[in-house]
């Protein structure tokens, strides 16, 4: 009998990135005793309130998240950092368990990071992989108070270009939940102030960091995701430009351009965006990470000429 009821909490475990909750294991058939002796005696290991794992049993990030969230009690959910890991923006951090819940219960535990908020309401959470999380929108708003304001415009393009978010829904949130001194409110809403819905959206966090080194050395913003054409024909399309001074800006990945074929396309695309008089600047992650004076000066030669 004890081995089908060790079985079934191992199933349930399996299903829940490796954890189970003291609910779990009654609903299993275990009485409060044997839980009790079973934590004593080291065959299972305790997490947060009432979470449990079996002991040698390997503890994902995900179990660890999950956990913090059953700890967080009602309506507790991964939030801010976690939370963009979970989506897979721009902020994300896995080294950490981040959670938001509406009253926390005071016990402290070794990397569990808790908020507590009044505003959190059911519309705000949804699930990924079986873990309650907070909505991208909510997750954008709360990333401005942990995040710089140039990592939450990353992870506003990232959840606009893959159809988490679009401008409206960001916008609506910030109606529904936005308040004076909330952290987070002011870096979202001058992002959404400053985009036009119309305008497209960078297809890479680097291109969005292209954008904000441009803004940050004073030039003006290119329009992201040009398409050149020559009397209605399409010649290419680029990742910004600046039209009136027929300047062309391309992110260089060297993951995206390696291989003799990949060497080969792209100096046949350069040399149709040369020969409709236009001059192509490759951007690198190197310019980059330096802040881009050097690129910049490139740009307003460029221009100049």
């Amino acid at each position: 009998m004890s081995r089908s009821r060790d079985a079934a909490i191992a199933e349930v475990a399996a299903g829940l990135h490796g954890i189970f909750a003291y609910a779990h294991a009654r609903e299993s058939g275990f009485t409060a005793e044997q839980i009790r002796r079973r934590l004593e005696r080291g065959e299972w290991e305790r997490l947060y309130d009432l979470a449990y794992k079996i002991t040698g049993a390997p503890l994902t990030w995900r179990g660890r998240l999950l956990a913090g969230c059953w700890a967080g009690g009602f309506r507790a959910a991964a939030s801010h950092r976690s939370a963009a890991a979970l989506w897979d923006l721009a902020g994300r951090r896995r080294g950490v368990v981040e959670i938001v819940c509406p009253r926390w219960r005071r016990a402290q535990h070794e990397g569990l990071v808790v908020h507590e908020t009044t505003r959190l309401e059911p519309i705000d959470i949804t699930e990924v992989d079986g873990i309650p999380v907070t909505t991208p929108e909510r997750t954008l708003l709360d990333l401005g108070a942990v995040c710089s304001p140039s990592v939450v415009e990353m992870a506003l393009d990232a959840a606009e270009r893959r159809g988490l978010v679009t401008l409206s829904s960001v916008g609506a949130m910030l109606t529904r939940l936005a308040r004076r001194g909330w952290n987070g409110v002011r870096p979202l809403k001058n992002l959404l102030d400053a985009k036009s819905p119309d305008r497209a959206v960078p297809e890479s966090e680097m291109e969005t960091m292209m954008l904000q080194v441009l803004r940050r050395n004073g030039l003006p913003e290119p329009v992201p995701q040009f398409e050149i054409r020559v009397d209605g024909q399409f010649v290419a399309r680029v990742d910004a430009a600046y039209p009136e001074q027929r300047i062309a800006l391309e992110y260089d990945s060297y993951q995206e351009h390696t291989g003799r074929l990949a060497h080969d396309r792209d100096t046949a695309r350069r040399a149709r965006i040369v020969a409709v008089c236009w001059l192509p600047v490759a951007v690198t992650a190197t310019d980059l990470r330096a802040g881009g004076p050097q690129l910049c000066a490139a740009i307003r030669g460029a221009w100049r000429r």
